[in-house]
């Protein structure tokens, strides 16, 4: 999904620039009539903030990923044509995140005035809310957002099949997620601080916690099958779609064997991969639980890599006007995946150091 919508708009900001072919052209031209209908200039207007999105997305997937065997690589995703990818659990996600990314980053820049048919949402403002408050302020106009971004998001997909379904269902589970993590703001009115009135709007929460929202929604994930031109249960003799189904990630397949190379279904394997150690203040469960999931697991075992690292520290302004810095160098301590030594390989190592120890011994 990322590789799709950052190919479409790559084509359309090549045409502009004079530099894409007839194909291209052709290709502009399709993300044009499945994108915003009114006009060329509609796009233009709203194209910078569907890439920002889709690049925002592409960064929170990373990040949700990171200590998992499939880590939402670069590689794996811009390499494919669209819907080349499995309809696996992790497609859903790629999906939902995306579609999340671009809602998000329109309404954020509608409301800080990037766009002239749009503002604030003040649909309920002067409303009286259970509590005694009152709605004002400024609200994001999430509806806003939502619309435009369902025309890019969804206008690609212009199948009639069970992907499709799919890639659908995820994209809105996707915006849903960003109306359900919105926040309340308050403020107080009243003399001296006091709280004698209080005004309340909505508020974009920070994308961090739509990722988390989304990444609870993966791990809970329904398969499911294409009976009739609708999505059910897996195994559901039944072709009326399940109104449970509406609120949850779906998929189609299960997901491949992480643990290996394996660029058809987008895994770059765990092969060279980095894990934690140690037990930190900071690292919770999962993250004290990657070496295993990423090495041991996969047949491979975590080596531990030392490297000296030199930055900047120390630094102090002198007047008038520069910066002095002096060089610190620590050691780092990484764990790197790596390939089991056979056994053969292991006893001459062994017997290897055994030597040199004894070598030591008598220079001593």
């Amino acid at each position: 999904m990322f590789a799709q919508l950052l190919w479409s708009l790559s084509v359309l900001l090549a045409a502009l620039s004079g530099t894409a072919d007839s194909n291209g052209w052709t290709l502009q031209s399709n993300f044009l009539i499945t994108g915003p209908k009114s006009s060329f200039q509609a796009s233009l207007t709203y194209a910078s903030s569907v890439a920002a999105g889709a690049q925002t997305a592409m960064e929170e997937c990373k990040h949700q990923f990171s200590w998992d065997r499939w880590n939402c690589t670069d590689n794996a995703l811009s390499m494919f044509k669209p819907n080349t990818l499995p309809a696996n659990r992790e497609t859903s996600f790629v999906h939902a995140i995306s579609a999340a990314g671009v809602m998000y980053v329109l309404t954020r820049n509608c409301s800080k005035g990037a766009f002239e048919q749009c503002g604030c949402d003040l649909t309920n403002n002067g409303k009286k809310a259970e509590g005694g408050w009152t709605w004002g302020g400024c609200s994001d106009d999430i509806a806003f957002g939502e619309r435009i971004s369902k025309m890019y998001s969804d206008g690609v997909e212009n199948g009639q099949d069970a992907r499709a379904a799919m890639n659908l269902h995820n994209n809105d589970v996707g915006r849903k997620a960003v109306r359900q993590t919105m926040k309340r703001v308050c403020k107080c009115h009243g003399v001296s601080g006091s709280c004698t009135t209080k005004t309340c709007w909505l508020q974009l929460a920070d994308f961090r916690a739509i990722g988390v929202f989304l990444k609870k929604k993966y791990k809970k994930a329904d398969k499911v099958d294409y009976v009739r031109g609708q999505l059910t249960e897996n195994n559901s003799a039944s072709s009326k779609r399940n109104t449970g189904l509406k609120k949850d990630m779906v998929f189609l397949e299960d997901s491949p064997d992480y643990c290996r190379e394996n660029l058809t279904v987008g895994s770059r394997g765990t092969l060279g991969r980095e894990c934690l150690r140690g037990g930190g203040k900071n690292m919770d469960k999962y993250e004290k639980k990657s070496c295993k999931r990423l090495c041991k697991d996969c047949g491979y075992v975590p080596k531990r890599i030392t490297t000296e690292v030199t930055s900047s520290c120390n630094c102090k302004f002198h007047w008038c006007c520069s910066v002095k810095c002096s060089q610190c160098t620590k050691t780092v301590t990484k764990y790197i995946c790596v390939q089991r030594e056979s056994s053969k390989n292991r006893r001459k190592n062994v017997r290897k150091k055994s030597k040199q120890r004894r070598r030591n011994r008598g220079n001593n």
